[in-house]
């Protein structure tokens, strides 16, 4: 151990998410083990349970773990291969895992896993971020696209840059969405309150979603298909909480969930031009079981007759 990190609550949470937030560049697997492992005490207690809840105002005791060796670990982290040429990598990317590395964090990214298997990424460039075109919040599942070469990076985030590509995402909201579809034009930036949040600021970068409802659970929330027009960070977070409709699981910007342990989205299809031939492909990444079981909860406690329904 290389040292500990003491962090107050601010909300109620499980222990394993709070540790999270105390170490964010922790993925969900790492905190749990370092709960697991006798390295978090809760008001001076050693607590071994990641579900147990901790109240506000508790102040956790985290024992940091020793660096791992990232080169051996990340070989062992599953890649959900979509789609692959010699130029592209397209990935189901499940919650959890960070995309590329931060100034400070000791974890393993996905790009170290794709790194792992494909040491011609290593060669893009030494920045840490060679081989990544756009980035999925660390809890967003979905589909992703990375890079096998520098051209192949170039081309695609000049797609991005042009927003020439086609997201849509799967999200589950909290509450009754009225209207059941429409464009969200709201420019965002750094929340000034709090700079790990992202916020509707007059000064902010333009932001462009349109969002539709394909399911309606009563009151309580609402499955919508959610285009972006551009790719700002939490965008899709930001702008629903910003109409009344917060993701589901949201502990940022909404709330936490007895539902699903994180927030309910899912980056379902991604269109792009493929730089090795020129051909325009869209790419749908299937829903992780904890996606699956939210719905299915929620259709059998509104729903019961469309509980075996397809979702999106």
């Amino acid at each position: 151990m290389t040292g500990v990190r003491h962090f107050v609550v601010e909300d109620v949470a499980r222990l394993d998410r709070a540790v999270i937030q105390a170490m964010p560049e922790l993925s969900r697997s790492q905190a749990r083990r370092l709960v697991e492992d006798g390295s978090v005490q809760v008001a001076g207690d050693v607590v071994t349970k990641p579900s147990y809840t901790v109240r506000p105002d508790t102040e956790l005791i985290i024992a940091e773990p020793i660096v791992p060796n990232l080169d051996w670990e990340s070989a062992d982290v599953p890649l959900n291969i979509l789609f692959e040429d010699e130029e592209t990598l397209i990935l189901n990317k499940p919650a959890g895992i960070i995309v590329h590395p931060r100034p400070g964090m000791n974890a393993v990214t996905l790009i170290n896993a794709v790194r792992a298997r494909y040491p011609e990424v290593r060669e893009i460039d030494d920045s840490g971020r060679g081989g990544i075109v756009h980035r999925l919040d660390r809890d967003t599942s979905g589909v992703i696209a990375l890079a096998k070469s520098e051209a192949a990076q170039f081309a695609l985030k000049q797609q991005w840059r042009d927003r020439e590509t086609l997201k849509r995402y799967l999200a589950v909201v909290e509450g009754f969405v009225d209207p059941p579809h429409g464009v969200i034009e709201a420019p965002l930036g750094a929340d000034p309150n709090d700079q790990r949040r992202r916020a509707v600021v007059e000064d902010g970068q333009s932001a462009r979603s349109e969002f539709e409802v394909l399911e309606q659970f009563d009151d309580e929330a609402a499955l919508v298909t959610v285009r972006i027009h551009t790719g700002r960070t939490h965008q899709i977070r930001v702008h629903m909480a910003a109409i009344g409709y917060p993701v589901l699981g949201d502990h940022m910007y909404g709330h936490a969930s007895e539902l699903i342990d994180r927030q309910a989205l899912h980056a379902r299809l991604l269109g792009l031009t493929l730089p090795s031939t020129g051909e325009w492909r869209e790419f749908e990444a299937d829903l992780p079981p904890d996606f699956e079981a939210l719905l299915k909860t929620l259709r059998r406690r509104h729903r019961p007759e469309t509980d075996n329904v397809a979702a999106g």
